[in-house]
């Protein structure tokens, strides 16, 4: 379970945006999936097409980073570097932050290019899940359609892999949610694609705060 902080999240979300409360329960389990896999020395995995492609980095950026908390390093860490990099340790350590490990597959320019051109460009994805997915990680699936081929051949190798899934879509799912491909699907309410994309930011800036609250909060200190 996580902190009482952290479930509280999902309330302040859905008090700001009160069309999200529909979405209460899977943003709930969203949370709780999130933070087991990264309590067990996991990862997050982003992808999405165009504006969802921005989102998939835009949720990397906050997770490998500091959002709106302090992550000093820990004492341990602090006297690795101590040891293996004594001259600029106090450089790292005045700046390097505690990052929530996460990758985007939208990034691999090189790799999506190459697997478009020579294999299946709707399998990129899918490539990358079967080549960096773990059991215990998390794939982040993002289609406002719920319907785009990529993603969802990227939910099914993720499932082949041992790897956890949630799904952001509008309000339908799309084959996404008719098929149930994802362990957690999060259907925001409305059926326009940019509209969709409005709600899916806040909805992925509070499952990074949860995260970096679970891990980062006071209590966690």
């Amino acid at each position: 379970m996580v902190k009482a902080s952290v479930s509280q999240k999902v309330d302040e979300l859905t008090e700001r945006y009160p069309a999200l409360a529909v979405c209460g329960k899977d943003l709930h389990e969203a949370v709780e999936m999130i933070c087991e896999s990264y309590r067990g020395g996991h990862k997050l995995i982003a992808c999405g097409n165009g504006g969802s492609a921005s989102d998939a980095e835009h949720i990397v950026g906050e997770l490998m980073k500091g959002f709106l908390l302090p992550r000093r390093l820990d004492a341990a860490m602090a006297q690795k570097m101590r040891e293996v990099c004594p001259e600029e340790a106090d450089y790292f350590l005045e700046n390097l932050q505690g990052a929530l490990p996460a990758l985007s597959l939208v990034n691999q320019v090189a790799l999506n290019t190459a697997f478009a051109n020579d294999q299946a460009p709707d399998l990129s994805f899918a490539q990358q899940i079967l080549g960096m997915g773990n059991p215990g990680d998390v794939l982040l699936a993002i289609s406002t359609s719920g319907n785009s081929k990529n993603v969802l051949y990227a939910l099914q190798m993720a499932k082949v892999k041992g790897v956890k899934t949630i799904a952001l879509t509008g309000r339908s799912g799309g084959k996404i949610y008719s098929r149930r491909l994802a362990d957690v699907t999060i259907r925001v309410p409305d059926e326009e694609t940019y509209r969709i994309q409005e709600l899916h930011l806040p909805v992925y800036h509070m499952l990074c705060i949860a995260a970096e609250e679970e891990f980062f909060g006071r209590e966690s200190q």
